[in-house]
């Protein structure tokens, strides 16, 4: 799911476009369950791997249902906010919804999005957790079917670990031994670690969690902004290795997580910190004999990170929303999650489907340590906070992006991000 961290999230299943079937004339808003419907929407795989899963889940399913058959169209992640709200005012929103689960909090609270509660299955139901339920809830309403999450990830050049005599073992990584790992690999013109950060928010607030951050405190437009500390603790800890201990390269700081690979199979960088989709690049354009693995998760007080999935909902005005739950419990089932999971590199939301990749790869290329740092995904503040995406885009970003680039200091930072709020929360 990539957008690359706006959002944490990079790529990997369907989204529905403006469905011409879908809006249709019909005035029953949840569709008989015997007419013949078409159900359109917008896939934002960008994977190879991932666009043929999701073209099969589409083929199988259009076999097995005649009377509900669904077209795939491609789309981007770049667009798709933007696209809603237009959609959404002009009452053209698609049949099925895929975004995440930061981005449609606004929608929910707008009445936007269906209550999918009375279509979802027991079975989808019962196989996810509650703390990533809550994600995509408000007042005991579920208004889409969390599918793949992101987690960030430390991966590592091998043979410059064991050069070094590094051993990373253990159930996570502090985050004091990486920064000693990452100023011990720093020497003869080459960076212990390399950053893509050009678009830092997701990452902050994502990897907050392991210090119990909060940044928001409430829900909707009523949330309070909390910069405290723990807040700032992860920016801070990021700008000491950059310009204290050096082991960070500052120019990786402003360049997008995918940027920063050819440094790291060129040697450049013996560690990189990124969304765990980019596993799957590595996989597919990583020279010939470059080893690599993936490290324990990061671990402050807790390991704990934000769990953003990526989200399949129905327009509450939607003609067919009983058909389009249909498909979306189909969507979940194990067997599908795992097929897009394993095409994206992202954390299936289902234990089954996390199983069903383990027994696919055989534990092969960092996929138990991937799946591992699942584990403790859980809903962020800022998910239950209406204007997220204006203070991310407009103050957040900027502010990171000035203080990682050491144009300013630690206390402005706070500042900017709470007086910010006040800013676009009105």
């Amino acid at each position: 799911m990539k957008k690359v961290m706006t959002a944490l999230f990079a790529a990997g299943a369907l989204v529905a476009l403006a469905a011409c079937g879908g809006n249709s004339s019909n005035d029953n808003s949840s569709g008989s369950s015997t007419e013949k419907v078409t159900l359109k929407f917008q896939s934002l795989a960008f994977q190879k791997t991932t666009v043929a899963a999701t073209k099969k889940i589409v083929a199988d399913w259009n076999a097995a249902n005649p009377n509900i058959q669904v077209e795939y169209v491609q789309g981007s992640w770049d667009s798709v906010h933007d696209q809603l709200v237009t959609q959404f005012q002009g009452g053209t929103a698609p049949d099925i919804i895929h975004d995440e689960s930061a981005d449609i909090t606004g929608f929910i609270n707008q009445g936007y999005l269906a209550d999918l509660s009375p279509y979802l299955s027991q079975g989808t139901k019962d196989a996810v957790s509650q703390g990533v339920w809550d994600t995509v809830s408000n007042d005991g309403k579920v208004y889409a079917a969390p599918t793949l999450m992101q987690s960030y990830v430390v991966l590592a050049n091998t043979a410059t670990l064991k050069q070094a005599g590094i051993t990373a073992t253990g159930d996570s990584l502090s985050w004091d031994d990486l920064a000693a790992d990452a100023k011990k690999l720093t020497a003869n013109g080459k960076y212990g670690l390399g950053w893509g950060l050009k678009s830092p928010t997701a990452t902050v607030l994502n990897l907050g969690m392991n210090f119990d951050a909060k940044f928001f405190d409430g829900t909707g437009t009523d949330a309070k902004a909390v910069i405290g500390d723990p807040e700032l603790e992860v920016p801070k800890r990021i700008h000491a290795m950059a310009y204290d201990d050096k082991s960070i390269d500052p120019t990786s700081l402003t360049q997008s997580a995918t940027d920063v690979l050819p440094g790291f199979y060129a040697g450049k960088y013996g560690m990189i910190v990124v969304g765990n989709y980019a596993a799957q690049q590595i996989l597919q354009e990583a020279p010939k004999g470059f080893q690599w693995e993936v490290l324990p998760p990061l671990k402050g007080t807790s390991t704990k990170q934000a769990a953003n999935p990526q989200t399949l909902s129905v327009p509450a005005e939607g003609k067919h929303i009983e058909q389009s739950a249909k498909f979306i419990d189909y969507f979940m089932q194990a067997d599908n999650l795992a097929a897009v999971g394993q095409g994206d590199w992202l954390i299936p939301t289902t234990q089954a489907a996390r199983d069903a990749i383990l027994k696919a790869t055989g534990g092969k290329n960092g996929w138990p340590e991937t799946l591992a740092s699942g584990t403790e995904l859980t809903k962020a503040p800022f998910q239950s906070v209406e204007n997220y995406p204006k203070w991310k885009d407009q103050i957040a970003t900027p502010a990171f992006q000035e203080f990682l680039a050491n144009k300013t200091d630690l206390a402005a930072l706070g500042k900017k991000l709470s007086d910010g709020w006040s800013q676009v929360n009105q």
